[in-house]
């Protein structure tokens, strides 16, 4: 017995020799802000050994490492463009198709110098926000395809949704269409190569993003491909919330219907989508594929919207769809409508919408009622019930599951893609959203948001100040882990 406890306390005395090393790792090396380095030190004291595992887990960082290289090419014709357009839009000389665009010049300047993102017009949107009819239209465009299609996921289920995909995908490459299935190695772990034998067998082109270097062992928890996104033959392409599986058309009981919100694009935008999705291509199947930036063909158009596709990952610390979103908020002088499953600000995010409420701007925020990540649910509830303080409304979505990820900005300007407004989606996923400068897709997207609003009751103070100590409790260590979560 003796010896029981005598082995048991050299067993902790080293756990805790490896929890002080690695907080001090953690202090002394890694680049994370104060916040986030307390939480990490109290998880590794509070839950020694569970702590270790969970930072081997979750708290790799690979900010220093550059992912996405350009060509001298790429990089001598996006420089290029990019400066020419800058120029024009500091020196009003640009053509805006529509003229309330230029009011929204701030924000297009900072996504240009920030997030090396050029501006496109005369693009046509549609607002899917029905997952069948979303799965419906993509699936209609694969089967009209002639040249290519190139499409990623963060999560294809092998379910009977996942399976008619690949078989969609499989007639097309039969045909001699060049297709790219491009996968997150973790959320879509059950697209195995022997399911997609027969795609491959085809003549499609599979690969993985991050894939584990040991077989069924992924110990890369964070910095995953979260992206959406699908472009058939060059001209039509797909952006946003929904991945690919039964329950994102519904067919789940535990989630009910479930409520996401995409866009079917063409136009000029495309290009810009395409590109994206080569950088992620080449570096997960390591083709030599060259990637065409160049928008000098690209015609102003007064008809159609004007888009500008931002991205973000945890390879850069720049966090531009973050930034993007701040300009957004911070230019607002009506009203602020976001909708999002997971909301965990971070103080710049707080403050910005205290400011907007406090100035007497109509933010409202849309989070769904059903948690499908526990603590990530009441770390949303936490901030949101913080913000009602400031006059935000906040509207809870029964109907099913809320996962759209939408703001729209004064009725002139919104977004729309696969970024969060939380801590994972800024720093630790690689995220693409669209910001669309076009006061009638803000309006729809605005006028849809009152449409849920009818499957919604009101988080009033009142509301909130009646929540049980269970709650109250949950709350607490949500807050405390929310840079972490």
């Amino acid at each position: 017995m003796f010896d029981n406890i005598g082995w048991i306390q050299t067993l902790l005395f080293v756990v805790y020799i490896i929890d002080i090393i690695m907080a001090l790792m953690i202090v002394f090396l890694e680049r994370k802000n104060p916040s986030a380095t307390l939480a990490w030190i109290m998880v590794l004291f509070l839950i020694p050994i569970g702590g270790i595992i969970l930072y081997l887990l979750f708290a790799q960082n690979i900010a220093r490492k550059k992912l996405f290289r350009l060509t001298k090419y790429e990089r001598q014709v996006i420089e290029e463009e990019l400066i020419d357009q800058i120029d024009e839009v500091r020196h009003d000389r640009f053509f805006y198709g529509k003229k309330n665009i230029a009011e929204w010049k701030d924000l297009i300047l900072l996504n240009q110098n920030y997030s090396s993102s050029y501006l496109t017009q005369g693009n046509d949107i549609s607002i899917l926000t029905d997952g069948r009819h979303m799965f419906d239209s993509l699936l209609a465009d694969i089967a009209m395809a002639r040249e290519s299609i190139n499409i990623q996921f963060f999560i294809v289920k092998n379910d009977s949704a996942g399976r008619r995909l690949v078989e969609a995908l499989t007639a097309k490459a039969k045909e001699g269409v060049e297709v790219r299935f491009l996968l997150d190695a973790l959320g879509s772990r059950r697209m195995t190569p022997a399911v997609l034998a027969d795609f491959m067998a085809a003549g499609g082109k599979a690969a993985y993003f991050f894939p584990p270097k040991f077989k069924y062992l992924n110990f890369r928890f964070n910095y995953r491909d979260h992206r959406k996104i699908a472009v058939i033959d060059g001209w039509t392409g797909y952006l946003g919330g929904f991945n690919v599986g039964n329950e994102y058309l519904g067919k789940k009981p535990k989630f009910g219907y479930w409520r996401d919100t995409h866009l079917r694009l063409s136009g000029n935008c495309i290009r810009d989508i395409n590109a994206r999705f080569l950088l992620d291509w080449r570096l997960a199947s390591h083709e030599n594929i060259t990637i065409d930036y160049d928008f000098r063909g690209a015609v102003p158009a007064t008809e159609g919207a004007a888009i500008q596709i931002v991205s973000s990952g945890p390879d850069t610390a720049r966090q531009e769809v973050k930034h993007a979103y701040l300009k957004m908020m911070t230019s607002a002088k009506k009203s602020i409508y976001i909708q999002s499953p997971y909301f965990i600000p971070d103080v710049s995010i707080l403050e910005s919408l205290v400011n907007a409420a406090e100035s007497g701007v109509d933010v409202r925020i849309m989070i769904p009622r059903m948690p499908d990540h526990m603590f990530v649910y009441w770390g949303t509830y936490y901030y949101c019930g913080l913000l009602l303080r400031s006059g935000v409304r906040v509207f809870i979505y029964d109907k099913g599951f809320l996962h759209a990820k939408t703001m729209s900005v004064d009725g002139e300007v919104c977004s729309v893609g696969s970024a969060n407004f939380d801590t994972r989606s800024f720093k630790l996923s690689f995220e693409t959203n669209a910001f669309i400068f076009d006061d009638e897709k803000a309006f729809e997207l605005e006028a849809i948001f009152e449409e849920d609003m009818a499957e919604c009751h009101e988080l009033t103070r009142a509301l909130y100040a009646q929540r049980s100590y269970w709650i109250r409790l949950k709350e607490g260590i949500a807050k405390l882990l929310s840079d972490i979560l």
